[in-house]
């Protein structure tokens, strides 16, 4: 196997200013105050346990994380309807603007780097690899009752019906999957078990042993040992999803940064928001490696942590413009 090594995925990521470390807020915050936080199904792990850390010591704190995919979320948060967004795509265009139609102000935090795995269930003594190419022949809209067994996918497989899983219309990691393997965002074939529930997808290919899918990276280290991991061919020989080819852009183009969207207002009116904030940025890159997901650099996360003290980059933007 060859690879060529591609750029660093890290360094422009965080867009947040100079570094100073902030005094805990957290016992500033009523135990009245709520915090509700929604969005990705794939970064809903990570804010999940964050919650459990700050909780430990914090009993009685009105917290609620869910997940309804990063779409689904987004469509929440920009309504004002959430404090905290989970996302495992960027805000797009129209996102923006429904937020703006909403007067809801946001910080975009990035919090880890993650893979989408693709995963067959671990009977599957064919398949080892997959090219994008593959993966694009398989997707696209077209191939929706043409491209129905193994053996359509490479010659050289089964003559066997193959069953699809993956993530639903509502989740980031669906778009980002269907821009870098179909070519366009929200555009696949729908014969499929959609979810935005990753635990469902595992336990569905874990039962199916003609099953194929897609996911994000966390769910199948939560589940290695119900499910076989594929690597994947972007035309420099097969590559897994690991902490090494993920930082140093190898396992392209399935990666993608992972973010939390903070409503402005909860972040300056509400001391929960804050200190949870806060205290997720602090801890994350100590536990971060224990869920398969990547951490960002220190000084990324210290910039971060720096930010919480900083007007939102809209109002520098309006005071520079006066």
């Amino acid at each position: 196997m060859s690879v060529i090594p591609g750029p660093r995925l890290l360094a422009s990521l965080v867009l947040i200013l100079p570094i100073s470390l902030i005094a805990p807020v957290w016992a500033d915050a009523p135990a009245s105050e709520g915090l509700l936080i929604d969005g990705s199904s794939t970064v809903y792990p990570l804010s999940r346990e964050a919650l459990r850390r700050f909780q430990r010591d914090r009993p009685g704190l009105a917290i609620d994380v869910q997940f309804s995919g990063t779409t689904g979320g987004f469509r929440r948060f920009c309504a004002g309807e959430t404090d905290i967004n989970d996302a495992s795509r960027e805000i797009n265009a129209e996102e923006q603007a429904s937020c703006k139609d909403s007067g809801v102000s946001y910080r975009q935090i990035p919090i880890a780097m993650d893979s989408i795995a693709v995963v067959v269930h671990p009977s599957n003594r064919w398949a080892d690899d997959i090219t994008v190419e593959e993966l694009k022949r398989l997707w696209t809209p077209d191939a929706e009752g043409r491209i129905t067994h193994w053996k359509h996918i490479r010659e050289s497989w089964p003559d066997r019906p193959v069953k699809l899983f993956g993530r639903g219309e509502n989740s980031g990691t669906y778009d980002v999957f269907t821009q870098e393997i179909v070519g366009t965002t929200h555009r696949s074939r729908k014969d499929y078990e959609a979810s935005e529930d990753e635990e469902h997808l595992a336990a569905g290919i874990a039962a199916e042993p003609d099953a194929l899918g897609f996911f994000g990276i966390g769910a199948y280290h939560r589940h290695w040992d119900e499910l076989k991991l594929l690597a994947v061919d972007n035309g420099n020989g097969p590559v897994y999803p690991t902490l090494a080819t993920v930082g140093e852009g190898l396992y392209k183009p399935l990666t993608r940064p992972l973010f939390l969207y903070i409503n402005e207002q909860s972040l300056q009116g509400k001391a929960i928001t804050r200190a949870f904030v806060q205290h997720y940025l602090e801890g994350l890159p100590n536990w971060i490696h224990f869920t398969g997901y990547m951490p960002l650099r220190a000084e990324d996360y210290r910039r971060s942590l720096a930010a919480l003290k900083q007007k939102p980059e809209s109002e520098l933007a309006a005071e520079r413009d006066q």
